[in-house]
């Protein structure tokens, strides 16, 4: 045999990868930049790239809006910080993705595949919705904390979160992560209420 004859019979075969199948624009936005083409954990690398550029975000909300994104509800010591700055995001994500979604799977013949990781870039910002802006600044450690509450929830799916992964299509991909960044954003919005009022 010669050389060329070696390599078709015991060479690698190159396998192109899922997201080829569709084209570029799409593949981009649905893998986020990327981060979903991670061979290992797409769905962790897709939600750590939302966790980091959160941080920007919340610096662009701050400069752009000197913190009026951050709408309060309740008393002194316990109430509720809704972050419209990152539920916006978390929402136009989220509706924004749905025709990408559905076009990446009918063009690559899956269903919610692994590397298809925007819906976790709607849940970690969702996470973030309870959060002000200017805490996030200060404390960059409550990214990881939202970045692991989401994935628990994200992965676990409790509390009715894998009802939502059954709607039909891109909806199901979509659907369960904004629940799962929900219910994290809670978590971290009552740990935070918590530990503010014990520091008093």
């Amino acid at each position: 045999m010669n050389s060329a004859e070696l390599k078709e019979k015991y060479g690698k075969k190159r396998v192109p990868h899922e997201w080829r199948g569709t084209d570029k624009l799409t593949a981009l936005i649905v893998t986020f930049f990327g981060s979903g083409m991670s061979p290992k954990a797409p769905g962790t690398m897709g939600s750590l790239a939302a966790a980091v550029i959160a941080y920007p975000m919340a610096v662009l909300a701050c400069t752009l809006f000197d913190f009026g994104t951050d709408l309060f509800v309740g008393g002194k010591l316990f109430g509720l910080f809704i972050n419209l700055f990152f539920l916006a995001a978390a929402l136009i994500v989220f509706f924004g993705a749905i025709p990408f979604v559905k076009k990446a799977m009918k063009d690559t013949g899956t269903e919610d595949p692994g590397w298809i990781v925007i819906d976790e870039v709607c849940g970690i910002f969702m996470a973030l919705a309870f959060l002000p802006s200017n805490l996030i600044i200060e404390y960059p450690f409550f990214l990881a904390i939202a970045f692991g509450l989401f994935r628990f929830f994200d992965i676990l799916k409790p509390l009715g979160i894998h009802k939502f992964e059954k709607l039909p299509g891109a909806w199901g991909v979509m659907a369960d992560d904004l629940l799962g960044g929900l219910y994290a954003a809670i978590v971290l919005w009552f740990g935070t209420m918590v530990a503010f009022a014990l520091s008093f």
